[in-house]
């Protein structure tokens, strides 16, 4: 039986403040390849260069990492502002209509924190640009200091719908995960189920409702030290699972 194979969603920056490159983190290769046992393939986020069917029908599955630039409010019907953040528009055109059709086709499909908040948005939802700024919520953002460890550090509890998809994943109600993330779901897409929230409300884990196959996203970071994570590894097995019964 052949290794699936995962696509992984590259992210645009700048090298050295002016050559414009497509990356994607090494954890999120690392856990592909550890955990799902699949093979992991970088794909440019360049609607150019980029079509979603050739995607669909080439890769076994496919991850939305997360980034540090957010999803363009017009995407959800909203006006920019400076608490928006930076944006990546070729990003937007790429992983919106990917999720709708992963999602069609029966493509096992994950996502992590921007892949979470993209989830939403490819079905109609909406976000909050500065969730710390609404009352009663804690920061989610990732420290702004101490070694990597530190800031990928377990932060806080997230409590699963009882008996939901999730639950059934990590085998029980609450887990604990970090968190490195500014924006949030404001209003939930309409195939948007939500099975997972943080103790102040944030919506952290997500499934699409009806998806013939795996499509599940959480707002954490899993990826990150996932081969020993009690919480990301199982995760990454369902994905890999799903991936398998696909190929036979």
């Amino acid at each position: 039986m052949r290794r699936s194979v995962v696509g992984i969603v590259s992210n645009s920056y700048l090298q050295d403040d002016s050559y414009p490159v497509q990356l994607a983190g090494t954890a999120n290769l690392e856990a592909i390849y550890n955990v799902t046992k699949a093979m992991p393939v970088i794909f440019p986020a360049l609607p150019a260069i980029t079509n979603i069917d050739e995607l669909c029908e080439r890769f076994d599955g496919i991850l939305l990492t997360g980034a540090r630039p957010n999803i363009h409010p017009s995407e959800y019907g909203e006006a920019e502002t400076e608490a928006h953040g930076v944006f990546d528009r070729d990003r937007d055109a790429v992983t919106l209509p990917l999720i709708r059709s992963c999602v069609q086709l029966g493509v096992p499909i994950l996502g992590i924190c921007r892949g979470f908040q993209e989830f939403n948005v490819a079905f109609g939802g909406s976000l909050h640009p500065e969730i710390r700024e609404i009352s009663g919520r804690m920061n989610h953002r990732m420290p702004p200091d101490g070694t990597i460890d530190e800031k990928f550090a377990m932060r806080h509890d997230v409590e699963l719908v009882p008996g939901g998809h999730f639950a059934k994943i990590f085998g029980k109600d609450i887990v604990t995960t970090n968190s490195l993330h500014g924006q949030g779901i404001k209003d939930a897409g309409s195939r948007i189920i939500i099975e997972g929230y943080a103790t102040d409300g944030t919506p952290e884990a997500l499934r699409v409702e009806n998806a013939t196959n795996f499509a599940y996203a959480v707002q954490w970071h899993p990826e990150w030290n996932a081969s020993q994570d009690n919480v990301s590894k199982p995760l990454f097995e369902a994905f890999g699972s799903a991936m398998m019964c696909n190929i036979g």
